[in-house]
């Protein structure tokens, strides 16, 4: 360990010290799991000797992201070759580390390993290590480290539960308070705009159930319009219906484009209003820009995908048209499921009081669908386009400020 300079923090120490074949490790944001893998990684990958490791992530991106530079800096002395494009390391015996995405599978299959760290397993299908990674790891007695966050009580927590009565199991559950690096003051700051069964669940490490009940009336307050602040826009485009005849028989089911308009002051939301409807193409760019107008939006933020781009020719066109021009952002999931994303960015927020709605507004239809979340049969748009706020404010700083090196919108905790 001292060639290496491997310096652990106290509860990375004790992981990393088990002799478990299978360790499961539950804990905080910013306990240092990442920096943990890395090294257990480079380590079994220059002690084995005939196999590769893998490190795998719920994405491909996702694990390069993560891994990728750290993986490089901690282990320049042992790295020989490395393939970015593919994420594979060669080591200075021969093994490799390969950095994979557990939603391609098919990447996954064929390759005997020593070695594999799961990382945010809660976020994969539970296949991915009982019919393809377990199997691999069979002809050598291979090793795994699971490590993450909870994230309800899913296979991650069974699998957490399970571990108690096997002996080649081994299982650890910190708070992020342990990383004795985490200065207190930050997770302070976190626990004043988290709801108190996320910041249970993300800092504390404690597996949450998220079930009915996410939000809660009293969390819905008016206010009038603060002076102070600027306004952002969100959109969540919904599918466009081909007919008359399409729009009459599916208008019950089908889902609304939804347009949030939002006056941001530091960490307070006023929520102007969220515009709401069926429209046409056409129709949805005139109202985004008329809603950009009227408010002189500093940024709009659109959903990257197909949608999107359907609208923008439609946007620009307007936007040539009027003569006014928009800063347009790309609002991205972040690989996070839609009830996820929209619990993370609201729940918080409303519990603590800094999101307030214009008391002149019709908010029916918003708090019908703020009370049935997280049912699968309601809708849900209005509170996605405004869960999407928390991605356009940050965009909207980036292009208030000049940055002397590049800079990425990317919350690490919520994923963005």
């Amino acid at each position: 360990m001292s060639e290496l300079n491997i310096d652990l923090h106290p509860a990375q120490l004790e992981i990393f010290k088990s002799d478990a074949r299978f360790k499961i490790v539950v804990a905080g944001r910013r306990f240092g799991k990442s920096y943990l893998s890395a090294w257990l990684l480079l380590i079994n990958a220059i002690q084995s000797k005939s196999k590769d490791v893998f490190y795998i992530a719920p994405t491909f991106q996702q694990a390069k992201d993560i891994m990728w530079a750290m993986l490089k800096e901690l282990g320049q002395d042992l790295i020989i070759q490395a393939y970015e494009n593919t994420a594979v390391l060669t080591l200075i015996n021969g093994r490799k580390i390969y950095l994979k995405g557990s939603d391609r599978p098919e990447t996954l299959r064929g390759t005997g390993i020593s070695y594999v760290v799961l990382d945010e397993y809660a976020s994969m299908k539970p296949v991915v290590w009982e019919q393809i990674i377990r199997p691999s790891l069979a002809d050598v007695q291979g090793r795994a480290l699971f490590i993450g966050t909870p994230a309800g009580k899913n296979h991650f927590f069974d699998l957490y539960n399970d571990a108690i009565d096997d002996d080649e199991w081994d299982r650890f559950q910190y708070k992020s308070i342990d990383n004795p690096f985490l200065p207190a003051t930050e997770i302070k700051a976190s626990k004043k705009n988290m709801s108190t069964m996320s910041f249970r669940q993300e800092f504390e490490a404690s597996f949450e159930t998220f079930t009915g009940g996410i939000f809660k009336e009293g969390w819905f307050k008016l206010e009038e319009e603060p002076e102070e602040g600027s306004y952002v826009i969100a959109i969540d485009p919904a599918g466009y219906e081909q007919s008359e005849k399409e729009r009459n028989l599916k208008r019950s089911r089908l889902d609304e484009t939804a347009i949030a308009i939002v006056k941001i002051d530091r960490d307070k939301w006023w929520v102007k209003d969220i515009l709401h409807g069926r429209w046409n193409i056409k129709e949805t760019a005139k109202r985004i820009l008329k809603a950009a107008i009227d408010v002189e939006a500093n940024t709009v933020g659109i959903e990257v995908g197909a949608l999107r781009n359907a609208i923008l020719p439609y946007l620009e066109d307007e936007m040539r048209t009027e003569n006014q021009w928009l800063s347009i952002a790309e609002l991205r999931h972040g690989g996070k499921k839609k009830n996820d994303r929209i619990t993370w960015s609201l729940q918080g927020r409303m519990e603590h009081g800094q999101i307030t709605f214009n008391p002149d507004k019709d908010w029916k239809v918003f708090i019908s669908q703020l009370m049935d979340f997280p049912n699968r049969l309601a809708h849900d748009d209005l509170l996605d386009s405004l869960a999407y706020i928390d991605q356009v404010s940050v965009a909207d700083f980036a292009h208030s400020i000049e940055l002397e090196e590049e800079w990425s919108p990317i919350d690490d905790v919520a994923g963005y």
